[in-house]
């Protein structure tokens, strides 16, 4: 299939929408939810203080190889069978979860859960290239990414709500509950986009030199660097967040949960925002725009932080820093999803999955990060988040340099 296949001419209704963005939303849920049982599941299981940050790198080691493996499948078998296959795995090992007393064990059905539950987070970013592109493409990616975005930030409160009225074995109850339902969505909701026509053949060899080839493609790289350094940013506000509020700013737990929510909102109406201006602007344009005003305020806020201003002293001037850095995001990720699918409609799988990869992989590094930088008070949270930030704009930079070459030489 060529690279210049014509746009696709399919669409989606606003049930799929929604549909895949309560699908999309498998991964950031089982990976942040079960955070306020850390200790509680290492009593149960018996796997020692600090054993639980093991099943929650078992969980990212499935998602990077799943990803890898899922895409490429759903080029060769369409988008529907693997989507149904990955959630009733991802179920199951839910399931496992839920019911196993020994850690080792725990670790096992964490990892295979991520490999089926990588496909929610492939499958549909795949879907929505088969369907749509530029302008369309993004307002549609602006809800799915809306739901990635805020399911980092709410799924710890919801993780600590399951917790009060039962133990941790609930949380995976309800991931079960949750994928079984997702199933019964796809099955009868979902027609396939992606028609036999359309699909390649799948060979290792061949499977490889894809990535490699998608990977050296300076437009999808470029765009694929500052949508995984955006989740960057929110995962190394995630790992921040319990030290920073509660113990940094001395939040109540209700409290706490309070900000949690404004900050989803603001991420929220920067997606929706986005979905709006993409009809008006040009997405190249906005994209910059959102890296620029997230170095600048990530900028001031490492000075502040530093200087003692931004912390303790000031509470809320630290709230409106994150949540300034936390909006932002909302018009990054949207944008600079659709643009690295731009060249790669007749192999979207297979560059979902390398941008999914990407994702995860980066984002855990913001997590790791955060826990390694030295400093008190709101420091390591405004260095890792900054560190995203600039990530983003050197991606932004390769990104306008790609689009200068493609116009000089076209």
């Amino acid at each position: 299939m060529s690279p210049n296949t014509s746009a696709p001419t399919l669409s989606l209704s606003f049930p799929i929408i929604v549909l895949l963005g309560l699908v999309t939303a498998i991964g950031p849920l089982a990976t942040d939810m079960y955070l306020p049982a850390f200790p509680e599941l290492e009593h149960d299981l018996g796997g020692g203080a600090g054993s639980a940050q093991f099943t929650l790198g078992a969980w990212f080691l499935g998602l990077a190889i799943g990803q890898f493996s899922i895409g490429p499948l759903s080029d060769r078998f369409g988008r529907k069978g693997p989507l149904v296959v990955g959630l009733a795995v991802f179920g199951l090992a839910s399931v496992g979860c839920a019911m196993t007393r020994d850690f080792n064990l725990f670790c096992f059905w964490r990892f295979l859960g991520a490999l089926g539950g990588s496909a929610s987070a492939v499958v549909p970013r795949a879907v929505v290239r088969d369907v749509a592109t530029g302008k369309k493409g993004a307002h549609i990616m602006a809800q799915l990414t809306l739901v990635f975005g805020v399911m980092p930030i709410l799924a710890p409160s919801l993780g600590s709500v399951v917790l009060k009225f039962g133990s941790w074995r609930g949380i995976f109850w309800l991931g079960a509950v949750y994928a079984a339902l997702g199933v019964l969505g796809i099955v009868f909701m979902l027609s396939d986009t992606l028609a036999p026509e359309r699909r390649i053949r799948l060979v290792a060899a061949e499977i490889l030199s894809r990535y490699v080839t998608i990977l050296h493609e300076p437009v999808f790289l470029s765009n694929a660097l500052i949508t995984s350094f955006s989740t960057f940013v929110m995962f190394a506000y995630l790992a921040a967040a319990p030290t920073l509020f509660e113990q940094t700013l001395h939040f109540s737990p209700g409290g706490f949960g309070a900000f949690f929510g404004v900050n989803a909102a603001m991420f929220i109406l920067g997606t929706q925002i986005n979905g709006r201006l993409v009809h008006r602007l040009p997405m190249p344009g906005i994209l910059q725009v959102a890296i620029i005003w997230a170095c600048i305020v990530g900028s001031a806020f490492v000075v502040l932080a530093m200087s003692g201003v931004a912390g303790a002293a000031h509470p809320w001037l630290t709230c409106c820093l994150v949540t300034s850095m936390t909006g932002a995001l909302g018009f990054v990720g949207p944008n600079g999803t659709v643009l690295s699918f731009s060249r790669h409609g007749h192999q979207a799988g297979s560059a979902s999955a390398l941008l999914g990869t990407m994702q995860f992989t980066l984002g855990s590094l913001g997590s790791v990060l955060v826990g390694l930088l030295p400093g008190g008070g709101a420091i390591p949270t405004a260095l890792g988040m900054t560190t995203g930030a600039v990530g983003m704009l050197a991606g932004n930079l390769l990104r306008r340099r790609a689009t200068d070459q493609a116009e000089h030489e076209g």
